[in-house]
């Protein structure tokens, strides 16, 4: 039975969600990073909001841990790279808390347009300010979005509702989705220039870091106002209240900050500033919304191998999980059988799906087979970590697809190039869905793999079969398939033979030694 721990506040539907599919649940809130260290490693999944801190510290000790579920956008209070480099696969929820988030930033703007929350404040006070607070209107206004993806995008809508003009900056924003949106794609130097409000709505990255600082806020026209619901990281605060005391920036609105729980900070009590606790996702339907969705996610992920709103592997839906699967064995088979049959460096990999598979999600294939071909190598490696570590050891790695059929329905082959040679390999499914080897080296073979195989390149020789045949037999080890083919008669030959379990090595090396004999491996499936 897997097992999850919830280490934030989630609705209790959460709990029930996995409960109800048969995964153990413990519910531990405000654990302090020492204590969570020290009972991660029981887990299979861990449940966050954005209180818990995943760290590199905590993700090293979790020994058993499979998934991590983020119960809204960000995942920054989660250290991803080292998740995938153990493995680990980090699911978010994207859309949960959209609608909420996005009304709030919407809220932000208002708020700040027309001074509420210092107008709140003097009229308690029994002070009628009325000509202090002149705001101005967000009609015919230009809002620059920038991050316009699925809260942006809200964003947008919402503006534009408010009789808006909407440019937007997103390298990641088709002109063909920017015509849906009804917003004008612009570079970010164009946008900082042209807006009269600025909303911030991407997430955090080394590349998004202090995206708001001294340089562009320069290049921003007098009385910018500035609005920031996403993460406080975007923001170089200290700029900021820079531009804000000379003016050059007229207002901003701060859901959130660098540093969180922000009990204290250098834009507090300013007088053009308005501040809310990181309320964007802060509605009941959002932390309902998003805690099913984790729970729901985590579920598939643990009990089907679904992949939905993963940061660091490709997505396998409920629906594709069953379809997908007997690919995914053939797929690591192949890779495992050249991972194991190679000796030298890998320099490029290259994977060709034919017929019917071409027409499936090959991303999660190609994931497994590399992870296949690179377990040999690291035994930590695994679909999540694979794309990553081929790429760090500068493994050239391509895709091709055709959905022509050839000899085979449907047929996956793997080329893999060294410095010394080339080695190609091809499997397909036949009416049993279970995998075959169909091709080695361009001889023509019909084999299944089991668990214990002994793979044999040589000469074709009168003899050779029956001498290897005796040599296993004198030595108690069974045949349980054997499987051989050949490039032309007397030419190069190949045979995969199905053994009963290992093989010594002392065996292995007479096997080796045999006349006509150029290469035996035993493989391990």
């Amino acid at each position: 039975m897997s097992k999850v721990l919830i280490s934030d506040e989630l609705s209790p539907a959460a709990v029930q969600i996995f409960r109800d599919r048969g995964i153990e649940v413990d519910e531990k809130i405000g654990l302090k990073p020492k204590e969570l260290r020290e009972i991660i490693g029981r887990y299979d999944g861990l449940a966050v909001r954005s209180a818990t801190k995943v760290t590199a510290e905590v993700i090293a000790v979790a020994e058993n841990l499979k998934v991590v579920g983020r119960a809204g956008i960000g995942v920054d209070n989660i250290d991803v790279k080292a998740a995938t480099g153990r493995g680990i696969c980090v699911m978010n929820t994207p859309f949960g808390n959209s609608i909420t988030t996005a009304e709030h930033a919407i809220a932000m703007m208002m708020a700040l347009a027309r001074h509420i929350p210092q107008a709140d404040r003097t009229t308690h006070a029994g002070k009628w300010e009325k000509s202090r607070f002149v705001g101005i209107e967000l009609y015919a206004k230009t809002l620059g979005i920038i991050g316009c993806g699925n809260i942006g995008a809200i964003v947008a809508d919402r503006a534009q509702g408010l009789k808006m003009k909407v440019i937007a900056f997103d390298p990641f924003l088709s002109p063909e989705r920017a015509i849906d949106l009804g917003v004008e794609k612009v570079e970010l130097d164009e946008l900082l220039s042209r807006a009269d409000l600025i909303s911030l709505h991407t997430p955090l990255t080394e590349q998004t870091r202090g995206i708001i600082n001294a340089a562009n806020l320069k290049k921003c026209r007098p009385g910018i106002r500035l609005i920031n619901c996403a993460r406080g990281g975007l923001v170089v605060e200290e700029d900021l209240k820079a531009a804000l005391d000379s003016g050059h920036v007229a207002g901003a609105a701060l859901d959130v900050f660098q540093t969180e729980p922000a009990t204290d900070n250098i834009l507090f009590n300013h007088p053009n500033v308005v501040t809310t606790p990181h309320l964007g996702a802060a509605t009941m339907e959002a932390q309902l919304n998003v805690a099913i969705q984790v729970a729901e996610q985590m579920s598939e992920f643990l009990l089907h191998g679904a992949v939905t709103n993963a940061i660091n592997m490709p997505a396998v839906t409920v629906e594709e999980a069953p379809r997908l699967k007997p690919y995914m064995k053939l797929a690591e088979q192949l890779g495992t059988f050249v991972g194991q049959a190679e000796e030298g460096p890998i320099d490029r990999v290259i994977i060709e799906y034919e017929g019917h598979v071409a027409g499936l999600n090959t991303r999660p294939l190609t994931a497994i087979l590399l992870q296949g071909l690179l377990r040999p190598l690291m035994d930590s490696v695994n679909m999540v970590n694979a794309p990553i570590v081929a790429k760090e050891r500068n493994i050239e790695v391509s895709e091709v697809k055709t959905d022509r059929e050839g000899t085979y329905h449907t047929l996956i082959r793997l080329t893999v190039e060294t410095k010394k040679r080339k080695r190609d390999i091809a499997g397909t499914l036949f009416a049993d869905r279970r995998p075959r080897i169909v091709e080695i080296k361009g001889i023509e073979i019909e084999a299944a793999l089991g668990p214990h195989m002994l793979y044999i390149t040589n000469e074709d020789k009168p003899g050779m079969i029956g001498h290897l045949g005796s040599l296993l037999g004198d030595n108690g080890i069974n045949i349980a398939t054997f499987a051989l083919g050949r490039a032309v008669q007397g030419g190069d030959a190949i045979a995969l033979i199905e053994i009963d379990g290992p093989i010594p090595a002392k065996i292995l090396r007479q096997v080796q030694a045999l006349q006509h004999v150029r290469q035996a491996k035993a493989l391990i499936f």
